[in-house]
């Protein structure tokens, strides 16, 4: 009889506590680590991980697997990335508590703030729920590759609570307020990990109504957040356009200190927020140096739009011909599109644009050549200007939207233009420097599962390794060590994770083998595997040799082997130290 499930042998170690590197062995026994240093004994299955880089795996802590967790085991593309943990339910927006009749209100918030096929949804969930807790009960009857860990999401309670009366702008009585707080309540006992909220108005119901919690008081945000206090734990999660009027650091910071509980937000350079960054993290701080916990979730690169035809969002989107057929199927716009007639008249035609309050961010969208770049292959997402659509049609003596014209028309029409609109403002990355350093800040805002048609930052960590630790050249790079820190202990902190994210005795055999001279992220591609042929963007990686979750290998050579040890996660976790040290 072997003494250990598995050993990894040999492999670089870094244990994610941001400590020195060193070699050694690694030993898992029924789903955790037994012993790290040199192993002796033998294993059921051992690997050699000479030259490899051993690590935790990786846990993502903005993710919209709402849907998807219900009917995928793979829980791509995520998994792909190294990504051994999930937690979903952010920005306000997810599936319970659901009255029978508001499931088809659910989809159309989801579809609509986080771009992910509402047909998909319709056709993928079972809806066996109506309860958080039944939430909860249906999502743990699925293995799955990762462990996933959800929040009690604000618009769904909204909604469940207010009925036919929630509207932008509804005012919720005391009762009102009191019941919300009571199924929050209700929801982080059965094992939820926090509550989440969205107040921008970049976040829109597919009928393009702004998302419940939009308008709401401080008052019904505090009185929800009391519900975690009166259980002991939980994270307040939000994302906001930090209107000064709004104070949402006034109330984030009361509500932490009250509760004792960690308030976080996405912390963001975005033309919907008041606050520029730097006075986000200055507010923030203003409140912790008073005995608050908030932290800022940080993007590691610009969040940026993937454009193309068939994407959610293209340039040409405004365009009055191409409006004329946009809804036909691709093969006949693609005939359109290759018409050289049809392409003048596009290029011809101004743009015409709804009457809406982001207007602006459709121009970007049609008009920011400055900031919009081909994504060859290899592409760096930390471009130059001279890489811009402007300036490579200048170079080319064309117009630039002649050139973005041709650009999506290759491979039969399937080429990208990224747009940055989020963190990019300074054209580099370098303000992500510091943040990076900081204690109060996490890498999250993967966004993983959601905006299907725009982008695909399930990538994030290893965008991490590749661009920020190896290849960068435009400004610092960070430590391996502390980048993977930064990936794994960290953000399981912060949600009281804390039986996972170190390689240690005692903790989950939750590990990547990384071969790190060989790590890149391929070019992304659409695909239309969801329920009812639903569309997606996915990018998958080089460099990931192993993906081990509970002491199984999930992903070898960046291939599903189809083992699915992940579980819901039912509130905070620790480690089993002592009984692995016995």
């Amino acid at each position: 009889m072997p003494a250990y499930d598995l050993i990894i042998r040999n492999g670089t170690i870094c244990d994610g506590t941001g400590a020195p590197r060193f070699t050694g062995d690694v030993a898992v026994k029924n789903g955790l680590i037994v012993a790290v240093g040199a192993v002796r004994g033998d294993a059921a299955e051992e690997i050699d991980a000479t030259g490899r880089i051993v690590a935790p795996g990786w846990v993502d802590v903005h993710t919209h697997y709402d849907g998807q967790a219900t009917w995928d085991p793979e829980m791509a593309p995520s998994s792909w990335h190294g990504v051994t943990t999930v937690i979903m339910g952010n920005c306000g927006v997810g599936f319970a508590p659901a009255a029978p009749d508001r499931h088809d209100w659910l989809i159309g918030l989801m579809e609509g703030v986080e771009d992910i096929p509402g047909t998909a949804l319709a056709e993928g969930m079972a809806w066996d729920w109506e309860s958080f807790p039944e939430y909860l009960d249906s999502l743990e009857k699925m293995p799955r590759a990762v462990d996933v860990g959800t929040h009690v999401p604000h618009g769904a309670v909204r909604a469940y609570v207010l009925g036919e009366r929630e509207k932008p702008g509804a005012v919720p009585t005391a009762e009102d307020i009191r019941k919300m707080s009571e199924i929050v309540e209700e929801g982080v006992r059965a094992g939820a990990l926090g509550f989440s909220t969205s107040r921008t108005v970049i976040h829109k119901s597919v009928d393009g109504e702004v998302v419940p919690g939009t308008t709401a008081t401080a008052e019904e945000l505090i009185e929800i957040g009391r519900a975690m206090g009166r259980v002991g734990h939980g994270v307040f999660e939000m994302a906001s356009d930090m209107k000064r009027e709004w104070d949402e650091f006034g109330w984030m910071g009361a509500l932490s200190r009250e509760t004792g509980l960690p308030v976080t937000y996405a912390a963001l350079q975005s033309i919907a927020k008041e606050m520029p960054l730097e006075e986000q993290i200055a507010e923030m701080r203003h409140q912790n140096a008073q005995g608050a916990n908030i932290v800022a979730q940080i993007a590691l690169r610009g969040n940026g739009v993937i454009m193309a035809w068939r994407g959610t969002i293209h340039p040409f989107r405004f365009r009055p011909s191409y409006a004329v057929i946009a809804e036909l199927p691709w093969e006949e716009q693609l005939v359109q599109l290759k018409d050289p007639a049809f392409r003048a008249k596009v290029l011809a035609e101004a743009n015409v644009y709804p009457d809406s309050d982001i207007v602006n961010l459709f121009r970007m969208i049609a008009e920011g050549w400055h900031n919009q770049f081909i994504m060859d292959e290899d592409f760096d997402y930390e471009p130059q200007p001279e890489a811009s659509i402007l300036l490579r049609a200048k170079a080319a003596g064309v117009s630039p939207d002649a050139f973005a014209y041709d650009k999506l028309m290759e491979d039969e029409g399937n080429g990208f233009i990224y747009l940055p609109i989020l963190n990019y403002a300074d054209g580099n990355l370098d303000f992500l420097e510091a943040l990076q350093a900081a204690d109060d800040t996490v890498n999250s805002l993967s966004d993983g599962g959601a905006h299907c048609g725009t982008i695909c930052d399930a990538a994030s960590p290893t965008f991490m390794l590749q661009h920020w630790v190896r290849d960068r050249r435009r400004g610092s790079r960070i430590s391996l060590e502390h980048a993977i820190k930064r990936q794994c202990h960290d953000t399981a902190r912060l949600y009281g994770l804390d039986d996972r994210g170190v390689i240690a005795p005692g903790y989950l055999a939750d590990i990547n083998v990384i071969d790190f001279d060989r790590v890149r992220l391929l070019k992304p591609w659409r695909a239309f595997d969801l329920p009812a042929g639903g569309k997606r963007l996915l990018q998958k990686a080089e460099g990931y040799d192993y993906t081990i979750k509970g002491g199984k290998v999930t992903f070898r050579n960046g291939e599903w082997t189809g083992a699915t040890p992940g579980n819901l996660i039912r509130g905070p976790q620790r480690a089993d130290l002592m009984e692995a040290a016995e």
